[in-house]
């Protein structure tokens, strides 16, 4: 579920963790997030003391870098070195010592976050919960990642639509984006957040039934499998821990990481299947680049599939086969590292006919280019061997130190990786199975499933680095629904002949013709620092609606026939929330918002890239 190669998600972090102070936009501001210089310092002795020789960028071991470390939260942090996995190595440091080192890698205060007691609600979860048939899990809400809600499953209709209204809103402390999607089971929701914790929430009220506290901030989409009256969720953090937690309790099952290189993180979602979760693998490096002295660049993307009952690893798949070794020298006279790179944004679909997992691959590091960067890979599910692999990009080979600096490659590709998962939809007019993906290339490619053979390809923008086609797609079978940020920051220069075209565009699934496209509105007056008219978060589908988001925070209804809007809510303001935390709306991108049984579930918030800050969960529904 990546965006824009999503280097520019972890860019944030890098730029967080370069500061000196904690993050300025709080948006609880009554609250100093200023981190005293004596903490900084004493942390800062302490880290290069204690933990830096197995903590550095480079290092041969599977401890995570300096750089993923800073997308924990200090209270993780904090945890491991008492009571975790670091509690011998952090042995002799005071508590003093442990939260001074806690806060300097986060560069986030330690804050004890008290929710009111009215917030929470007893947690109880039945059988008819665990069989409703509106229950949602996953990326895409199925395997095959469509997107697409049925009338029954949604509750919401072409009808009924213009009166949703406003039912709750849940604010995230501290966060300034929001993109974990969340599962449906039955009466609770249950989803991640910015700093690693994991809420149930009741879907009608807003309010806790409990939390769970992982290592790092959780990304992606929760998936949850039920196995009789067990229940259990599923999700990895940033770092790669891969977490299995029991819905009933609330409590850990098993926790793994997924990733051997000490700078791999994820991005995207885990996909569960016959007992297997898969786990999409991408890199920090990408960020690492800008050090000029950084070793650049030797990690992979992949796949890594896990013991769903144990947590235990079955196999891991490379992106990139071949091991990377010294290919040059860089402006500096320091060596350059290869092939690179090809990371793994977002989420599998799985193809349980075929036996198959698709994934899509993001830009190699650096020189030498492979064939498997900006590419379609279909995988066995069982053996994690590659059974096909099409490329749409070739030569694209870049990193965050381009274009000046001597980590970038030479020639410096366009970034126009895939960030979305793949689609996996059935061809009723042809009776055949497809594969839909779109890529910030701006165009949309339909495949053969068995060969990754090319149906047909369809432009709908210029694309670029924030251009074309960032987190998803949506189809019923019929039309497949695109939305196209081409975002004027940062589009590809290759083609002056073609200009930025955002909006949201239907295309024919036998074809690939346009059957008809909706550019964003102008911007209007209100609170906004800037406008972007731009649509790069995912589309929800349900009959007769597309659900969409914009940079600008409004959420839409377009109708499926031409596109028209027929319900749309500005996100942008402040809430009273169910939890007693200021709340505020900000852009909306990112993943797909949720429809379960007449509700419609939407994050707000999204800083990065000039977008607006927000950390809001906002509750829609239908008036009968």
């Amino acid at each position: 579920m990546s965006k824009l190669s999503i280097f520019l998600v972890l860019f944030i972090l890098f730029l967080s963790s370069c500061q000196k102070k904690s993050d300025t936009s709080n948006l609880n501001p009554e609250v100093d997030l200023t981190i005293p210089d004596e903490v900084l310092k004493l942390g800062e002795k302490t880290y290069t003391t204690v933990c830096a020789a197995c903590h550095t960028e480079g290092n041969v071991t599977m401890a995570p870098a300096h750089g993923l470390l800073a997308g924990m939260s200090p209270h993780a942090v904090l945890a491991a070195l008492t009571m975790g996995k670091m509690q011998e190595q952090a042995a002799s440091l005071s508590q003093e010592e442990k939260e001074a080192v806690a806060q300097y890698i986060t560069n986030k205060k330690l804050i004890s976050i008290q929710f009111p007691e009215s917030a929470f609600t007893p947690f109880e979860i039945s059988t008819e919960d665990i069989l409703a048939g509106f229950n949602h899990s996953g990326w895409g809400g199925n395997l095959e990642g469509t997107g697409y809600r049925n009338l029954e499953q949604a509750g919401i209709t072409a009808e009924n639509v213009s009166t949703l209204e406003l039912e709750w809103s849940f604010a995230f402390p501290f966060a300034t984006q929001v993109r974990s999607k969340p599962a449906v089971i039955g009466k609770w929701l249950i989803l991640g957040s910015q700093f690693g914790e994991v809420y149930a929430l009741d879907r009608h009220t807003g309010k806790i039934g409990w939390v769970f506290q992982a290592d790092a901030a959780i990304r992606g989409a929760i998936s949850y499998e039920s196995n009789g009256e067990e229940i259990t969720a599923f999700f990895a953090d940033y770092a790669t821990n891969t977490y299995a937690v029991n819905i009933q309790t609330g409590k850990l099952i098993w926790k793994q990481r997924a990733a051997q290189h000490p700078l791999s993180g994820v991005t995207g979602s885990v996909a569960v299947y016959d007992d297997i979760v898969y786990v999409p693998i991408s890199s920090f490096e990408v960020i690492s680049s800008q050090n000029p002295i950084f070793e650049c660049c030797t990690s992979s993307g992949g796949v890594t599939a896990l013991n769903a009952r144990t947590g235990e690893v079955i196999w891991m798949h490379r992106v990139i086969a071949e091991d990377p070794k010294v290919t040059g020298k860089k402006k500096n006279g320091t060596s350059f590292y290869g092939p690179s790179g090809a990371p793994v944004w977002g989420s599998p679909t799985v193809d349980a006919k075929r036996g198959l997992l698709y994934i899509g691959t993001g830009e190699n590091y650096t020189a030498p280019a492979t064939n498997t960067s900006d590419a379609i890979q279909a995988i066995d599910l069982k053996t994690g061997k590659l059974v096909w692999n099409w490329q749409a990009t070739k030569n694209d080979t870049w990193n965050l130190a381009c274009p000046d600096d001597p980590n970038c490659p030479d020639p410096i590709g366009p970034d126009v990786d895939f960030g979305m998962a793949p689609i996996l939809v059935y061809d009723s007019i042809n009776q055949r199975d497809i594969l839909v993906v779109g890529q910030k290339s701006g165009v949309v490619h339909a495949l053969v499933p068995e060969n990754g053979q090319v149906l047909w390809q369809t432009r709908i923008g210029k694309g670029g680095a924030l251009g074309g086609i960032h987190w998803g797609m949506a189809t019923d079978g019929n039309l497949v629904y695109a939305a196209n940020s081409d975002n004027v920051y940062a589009l590809d220069p290759a083609d002056s002949t073609l200009g930025p075209t955002p909006g949201i565009y239907a295309l024919n699934l036998q074809t690939g013709e346009q059957v008809w496209k909706m550019a964003p509105p102008p911007c209007a007056d209100g609170p906004r620092k800037e406008c972007q008219q731009s649509n790069s978060a995912a589309p929800t589908l349900i009959p007769g609606i597309v659900f969409e988001g914009d940079l600008n925070g409004f959420i839409r209804a377009y109708s499926t026939t031409d596109g028209q809007v027929l319900w749309e809510f500005d996100t942008v303001r402040e809430y009273e929330t169910v939890n007693g935390q200021k709340g505020q709306g900000g852009s909306i991108d990112g993943p797909a918002p949720v429809v379960a049984d007449g509700m419609l579930y939407v994050n707000s918030g999204y800083e990065m890239f000039g977008e607006m800050p927000g950390n809001v969960l906002l509750a829609f529904k239908v008036k009968k």
